[in-house]
């Protein structure tokens, strides 16, 4: 999957072994948390024999689990791992609250996510409550080629071209049933120092809720706050 940008593209170095490894990883999602020995054959396209090497030494460094049923699952060093990752933004004391006031005043799910290789990470999210919200889990990954949070990503974060002609002229953008049919999304870049973007802060919800003013208020309600973001950023920068 590959978002076209302005910038010079660089060698890339690979190792197979690595990338064998971590495709196992890979396989693994929301809906399957645990796989077996075919099912990871099939995923992944390895060999049996090639996933069991790779197998052992991820459990041995705890990416890996394998339950007495033979079942593979997530180790616990990735958590480890995603808290460091997450605690590297520093900004849980920061996003979270922010999160919570988007659902107050927009009443949807309102999302934080963060460029992941080629693709866009849901760091955090608080899903709006009642019926016919749009669910979405912390740790999802989805393409920076659709939605609006991704076309956000894509043109700040990347300098992508074509998601640039996405955009509404104040920066943000706004979805409706690109990633999942029936459903709409706004986003914006959260900036700092000058013009780096630090992430994309979102709101999401079903289409029947969508009306003429939806959007505007919502690009209205994620510019206060990624405004406010960057403020309680600096300010804990400098009381630390």
């Amino acid at each position: 999957m590959n978002v076209s940008s302005d910038r010079t593209p660089r060698p890339q170095y690979r190792v197979d072994a690595v990338e064998r490894a971590l495709s196992l990883l890979e396989a693994f999602d929301m809906e399957r948390t645990s796989l077996s020995l075919a099912e990871l054959a099939e995923e992944t396209g390895l060999y049996k024999s090639t996933i069991l090497r790779l197998a052992a030494s991820l459990i041995r460094y705890g990416y890996l689990r394998k339950d007495a049923d033979g079942r593979y699952r997530p180790g616990p060093a990735l958590w480890r791992l995603g808290a460091l990752y997450r605690r590297g933004y520093e900004l849980d004391d920061v996003i979270r609250p922010t999160l919570r006031k988007l659902v107050r005043d927009t009443g949807e799910t309102a999302s934080f996510y963060v460029i992941d290789a080629d693709e866009r990470l849901c760091l955090y999210r608080e899903n709006a409550p009642g019926r016919g919200r749009h669910h979405l889990d912390e740790g999802m990954r989805m393409s920076l080629q659709c939605g609006a949070a991704g076309h956000v990503l894509a043109a700040w974060g990347l300098g992508c071209s074509i998601a640039k002609a996405k955009l509404r002229p104040d920066g943000g953008c706004v979805s409706i049933g690109e990633r999942s049919p029936g459903y709409w999304a706004c986003a914006v870049p959260v900036l700092v120092s000058g013009a780096h973007c630090l992430g994309a802060l979102a709101v999401s919800g079903p289409q029947q809720r969508l009306h003429p003013h939806t959007a505007d208020t919502a690009l209205a309600a994620l510019g206060q706050a990624a405004a406010l973001m960057v403020t309680r950023m600096h300010t804990s920068e400098r009381s630390a």
